[in-house]
């Protein structure tokens, strides 16, 4: 029997099960001692890895700014925490990755293969065809527990089983607890194939920190940079990665790769990227009210209509710089794939991407990529009745401001 789409009735005001509460309030205690400081953030970094090498400096600039930010955020002191151990483990991740090269320097000699990347908005299919592709067996792909700590401590490298994947399992586990619906708008397991927006935030540069927080004057400052010095330091990563665990070709996905297409092309020569399109005004709605949703797990009460207004515009910013560049990346192969012609045809349109890029759909990838879609039936983990209001949004003014995108892409 088909679930009813659920509605998310505490969006503003968050409730959580009382042992969701109960975890926060420990981490609230510990929040004194974890000061969002670069000073701080450092000297975690050090002591945990018995490292000190962060390499270049420049990524110290872009700390400082986003720090800046949050320093005007109320975040509860759970939500400090959290994010301290998270910007705490970019900088151990700058930390092993130095280290790494210290002792391999034949790293920055690894060949990577023109990447197939697929850019597209979040809600738009870009998850489902990252994962149907991973399953091919065709590409080197990212899982999430990699995506976090891509690179072992020296101290556990060769352990079995990783513990890196015990932590992510713990890290999933309370995520689930605290947030039971978001499985329904985004699946994160242990294992599923993330985006590479985890490896551009050790660098500082990625749009992820603009997911989890609202840091405007952090996002001016990445708007206004060249990114392609960070989308280098994301190849660098992937070399390592590949010197640890082998890979012919990497599979890449992000959605902040829409507006980066000449960085991309710049870094990633000969990459082939598939571009997906779906109605910009419902995409809009359904990220507006993930984001707003995810927002719980650092601030007390949220304002979503903030939210809806804020993100109405980074996606316009977005979908404007799609349109500007779109046909004037003669280094990449790009194709346009539509959501409702990827649901109407999955197989179809996995094997053209495959095809596209150079390589050959054999029958083993074929079995793979159904025995996927047999078992990832949409909606399998509910569905959510997103509604424009909840995020101070109205369909038909989002539907006027998307018309020049809608009518090149959707028309």
């Amino acid at each position: 029997m088909k679930q009813q789409p659920v509605h998310i009735d505490d969006l503003t005001s968050p409730s959580f099960a009382p042992e969701v509460v109960e975890i926060q309030a420990f981490l609230g205690t510990l929040a004194g001692d974890l000061p969002l400081t670069s000073e701080s953030l450092h000297a975690a970094a050090v002591a945990q890895t018995g490292l000190a090498d962060f390499g270049p400096a420049d990524y110290r600039e872009r700390l400082d700014v986003l720090l800046g930010a949050v320093a005007e955020l109320p975040l509860t002191g759970a939500g400090q925490v959290m994010l301290h151990t998270q910007l705490t483990q970019h900088l151990k991740n700058r930390l092993q990755l130095e280290d790494l090269l210290r002792r391999h320097p034949e790293i920055r000699d690894i060949e990577l293969a023109p990447p197939v990347i697929i850019a597209g908005l979040p809600r738009t299919g870009t998850t489902h065809l990252h994962n149907l592709l991973a399953a091919s067996g065709l590409f080197r792909t990212l899982p999430y527990w990699e995506s976090l700590e891509p690179f072992p401590l020296e101290a556990e490298a060769g352990t079995e089983p990783d513990p890196r994947r015990g932590r992510c399992d713990q890290a999933v586990e309370f995520v689930d607890q605290a947030m039971p619906l978001f499985r329904a708008m985004h699946e994160m397991t242990t294992d599923h194939v993330h985006e590479e927006i985890q490896l551009l935030a050790n660098d500082f540069s990625s749009m992820l920190f603009e997911t989890l927080l609202d840091v405007p004057a952090w996002r001016e400052h990445y708007l206004a940079h060249d990114q392609v010095p960070h989308y280098e330091h994301l190849r660098l990563q992937l070399q390592a990665l590949q010197f640890f665990d082998g890979g012919r070709r990497w599979l890449l996905k992000s959605p902040q790769h829409l507006e980066q297409l000449p960085t991309l092309a710049a870094v990633f020569p000969a990459a082939t990227v598939v571009i997906t399109h779906r109605d910009p005004a419902r995409v809009t709605v359904s990220m507006a009210t993930m984001i707003a949703y995810s927002r719980r797990m650092n601030l007390e009460s949220v304002d979503a209509a903030a939210i809806g207004r804020d993100w109405s515009n980074r996606l316009d910013t977005m979908l404007s710089t799609l349109l500007k560049d779109r046909d004037h990346v003669p280094e990449l192969t790009t194709v346009d794939v539509r959501f409702a012609d990827f649901m109407a045809d999955e197989l179809d349109t996995a094997a053209r991407a495959i095809r596209l890029a150079g390589e050959v759909v054999t029958d083993t990838a074929r079995d793979n990529m159904t025995h996927y879609l047999e078992t990832h039936v949409q909606g399998r983990n509910g569905s959510i009745d997103y509604r424009a209001s909840d995020v101070g949004l109205d369909v038909e003014d989002l539907s006027e401001r998307f018309a020049p995108y809608v009518e090149r892409f959707l028309s």
